[in-house]
């Protein structure tokens, strides 16, 4: 099966810095998109560490091998950010969000730590492949608070996991097929945030990965794009 991709980020229309990193490596079928948090030059650090860490996992061995390392490569930059934040008295901390995909022939897994999330688009069909650490997802899971009303929380920015945010990790993972013809988005919340699923869902229906990338990215230009924005689009064949 064969495997296009495409990679866009860009700081968005307020921020100074981007602290998003992208990952995308069709030749390695690894892709992930990463969001800093911390402020300032501190979230850029994390993303670009998280990223050059998932770069660095050799493309060998099946699928639960590599995903296995890769999960060990975020445990790894997790204690990296830990010891970081200490070393600099980083008042916020040093951490990034993480969502990572791999892909071997007809399967795939997902790994990820905090609120960017991983989309399959698949016959005309959208499904959230993970499900966000975060407040607002507590919320809602406790019946507290709608979905549709999530977006729209005032604390819909508070996470409650990131690499580098404790000094243990854990890691979520999702895995299933792939089939010819399906999509995947990874995404940071600065484009979750202001495009809907169903705006979504036209986009990873669309011939062209490229053009809808760079869409995507001027929709959220034209919506203020307050915080940076970044994502990967897969395409099976």
């Amino acid at each position: 099966m064969s495997i296009e991709s495409v990679g866009r980020t860009h700081t968005g229309c307020r921020r100074a810095v981007n602290e998003d990193a992208l990952l995308e490596r069709s030749e390695a079928r690894m892709w992930a998109v990463s969001d800093g948090v911390g402020g300032h030059t501190a979230g850029d650090v994390a993303s670009a560490l998280v990223v050059e860490r998932l770069a660095g996992c050799a493309p060998t061995g099946d699928l639960a091998d590599r995903a296995a390392a890769a999960e060990q490569a975020l445990l790894g930059v997790n204690t990296e950010l830990v010891e970081l934040s200490r070393a600099t008295e980083a008042p916020r901390g040093i951490g990034a969000t993480v969502v990572a995909l791999l892909a071997d022939g007809a399967a795939f897994t997902c790994l990820w730590a905090g609120d960017s999330r991983a989309y399959l688009a698949r016959d005309g069909v959208l499904v959230q492949l993970t499900k966000d650490h975060s407040l607002v997802q507590q919320l809602v899971d406790l019946g507290e608070l709608e979905q549709s009303e999530a977006a729209t929380h005032p604390n819909a920015n508070i996470i409650t996991r990131a690499v580098g945010g404790a000094a243990t990790l854990k890691v979520d993972s999702v895995s299933g097929e792939v089939r010819p013809g399906d999509v995947f988005l990874l995404a940071t919340d600065g484009l979750t945030r202001l495009v809907n699923d169903a705006e979504l869902a036209v986009s990873l229906g669309a011939p062209d990965l490229a053009a809808e990338a760079d869409r995507l990215i001027q929709l959220c230009l034209d919506r203020g794009a307050p915080d940076n924005v970044t994502l990967v689009i897969v395409r099976a064949h």
